[in-house]
């Protein structure tokens, strides 16, 4: 009998370790090491080499766009930035170039200066309190995951979605940031989005829909919503509504870093406050201005210019890339190209 059982003991080492039974066979639970070749290769598309990020973050951004950091803007800066917005509104500073948006709900209603008609802030580039969020060093070095060294800020807003009077304008149709941008390559910019409270589904948080960012830019439109659609909010025209979404539940400082490419929205605010968030369009210096005539970004171009126009003093810009060019700072870095 023992040696029937050593022989079979025998028997069962020699297959597992027979090579036509591959790697697989040889272990019941794979180790780390399989693990982590399987799930994390040596090479990553969407973000760069600087040992910031772990294998784990760089994995999840390059399988679904976004990647969300806790905590990373203090309260204080937050409270600082809500009083900032608060003085805007009540007209007690001036910012060159800032651009002030109400919600089309109320966009015919008598004007009163007071943060509760003002859905949006945008292009805040010359206040210096609300630009020092583009600038903030724990902000830059995760910016820099996506676009290198030479950091641009493009775009700047500050959102503060109003309690939805019933018309459901207070929605964001679901967009790619790209539509907007007319430059390139796309993986070389990045949105930080900063909740300045807790924003769920019942305020209208984020939505996205993971993995979009690896296609490609869709055509934008106006959505044929009944209510209406606030200024400048295109919607992608024709993409998968079966595609899963992610609703990103958010505290105060928290911020998600997203691409341009991924498709995201926010739903109606359904509460009786204010969901406030301040937000960054980032670019490499090294991106290439790109002539959007004859493609499905020329619509967006026409409004811009037509924004452009309107401001005061601001000499008209002629194309997309001129108005971008002005709009554009540095923050870290050379100014290359951008």
């Amino acid at each position: 009998m023992e040696g029937g059982s050593a022989a079979a003991r025998l028997g069962t080492i020699l297959r597992h370790l027979s090579p036509r039974l591959g790697v697989s066979a040889l272990t019941t639970f794979p180790t780390a090491a399989q693990i982590a070749s399987v799930k994390y290769p040596m090479e990553f598309r969407y973000t760069l080499d600087n040992n910031l990020l772990t294998p784990e973050q760089r994995h999840f951004y390059d399988e679904n766009g976004y990647l969300l950091i806790k905590n990373l803007v203090s309260g204080e800066d937050i409270e600082r930035f809500r009083n900032e917005f608060t003085k805007i509104c009540k007209k007690e500073v001036q910012v060159p170039g800032l651009i002030i948006m109400r919600d089309v709900a109320i966009a015919k209603s008598e004007f009163v200066p007071d943060p509760r008609t003002v859905f949006r802030i945008q292009e805040f580039q010359e206040h210096e309190e609300l630009f020092r969020y583009c600038s903030m060093p724990q902000i830059l070095k995760y910016v820099e995951c996506f676009t290198g060294p030479n950091i641009m800020v493009m775009h700047t807003l500050l959102m503060n979605k109003p309690p939805d009077s019933g018309k459901k304008t207070s929605r964001n149709p679901m967009h790619q940031d790209l539509h907007y941008f007319p430059f390139r390559p796309a993986d070389l910019m990045v949105c930080s989005w900063t909740a300045m409270e807790h924003v769920d589904r019942s305020n209208g948080c984020l939505a996205v829909l993971p993995g979009t960012h690896k296609g490609s830019l869709k055509r934008h439109g106006y959505p044929d919503w009944e209510g209406g659609v606030n200024k400048m909010y295109h919607g992608v025209l024709d993409y998968n509504k079966n595609l899963p979404r992610v609703h990103l539940v958010m505290e105060k400082g928290d911020t998600v870093f997203f691409h341009p490419l991924l498709i995201h929205g926010s739903g109606m605010n359904r509460t009786q406050g204010f969901r406030k968030a301040i937000v960054c369009h980032f670019a490499s210096a090294d991106c290439q201005y790109i002539d959007v005539k004859g493609t499905s970004q020329e619509n967006i171009e026409k409004e811009v210019l037509e924004i452009a126009q309107r401001k005061n003093g601001v000499s008209t810009p002629t194309t997309l890339k001129d108005f971008w060019m002005r709009q554009g700072r540095l923050v870290k870095g050379e100014r290359t190209n951008l």
